[in-house]
């Protein structure tokens, strides 16, 4: 009977609000797993719904970021749904040697540039936020441009963020974070199943990773 109460005192401590942030969080990382356009307009409700959480939390790079998300999302639900004429859906590509020397320099700028920043506000771990943040904005992109290897990062990140968001007393969405780790490697095996194969087993390019490269 004491567990029963411990859970009802932790669920009287949960706002609606975080409640709805996570279930349309988990259902757009779900889709987005599975390869499902409808993952898009889950993901604008959801990074809404957060930008007024992590605002309440400090999270003050978490805020922007979510603003970032916004914009990605809605770009990404577009991308997604032009498709080649031959395919169902936008084919899944490989990360490119350029991506990785923009992505990486571009993260390390950016933390420490925000974070040091933040440092002198009443923001909450500056440099850990804005290096989680400037992964997930990779990661973002990657995400709507079907760049396989985007599930790699947030699996790293996720991680990272189930700690934060437990100091900072957000249990629900630490659970959230810790389900998105799980959900981020399933994305990875299934979109990698999902890649275009040759007759030896490497993936395909498409006029998209022609254009990357």
């Amino acid at each position: 009977m004491q567990i029963i109460h411990v859970l009802q005192d932790w669920w009287q401590h949960q706002t609606w609000l975080e409640v709805i942030g996570v279930i349309t969080g988990l259902l757009c990382v779900y889709l987005a797993a599975i390869n499902n356009i409808w993952n898009w307009p889950f993901a604008v409700i959801s990074v809404t719904i957060y930008i007024f959480i992590f605002f309440e939390a400090k999270l003050f790079a978490d805020v922007g970021l979510q603003f970032y998300f916004f914009v990605v999302n809605l770009y990404g639900w577009y991308y997604w749904s032009q498709k080649p004429a031959t395919e169902k859906k936008v084919p899944v590509a490989h990360i490119t040697r350029k991506e990785i020397l923009l992505a990486v320099p571009a993260i390390i700028i950016f933390t420490v540039i925000l974070g040091s920043l933040l440092k002198y506000t009443t923001a909450s771990y500056p440099y850990i936020d804005s290096f989680c943040t400037a992964c997930s904005l990779v990661a973002q992109v990657f995400l709507a441009r079907k760049v396989l290897e985007n599930w790699l990062i947030w699996v790293f990140v996720d991680i990272i963020y189930v700690g934060v968001y437990t100091y900072k007393d957000l249990h629900l969405t630490a659970i959230m974070y810790a389900i998105y780790v799980a959900i981020a490697i399933k994305g990875y095996v299934d979109w990698k199943k999902d890649a275009t194969q040759s007759p030896n087993g490497e993936l395909k390019q498409t006029p998209n990773d022609q254009i990357r490269n």
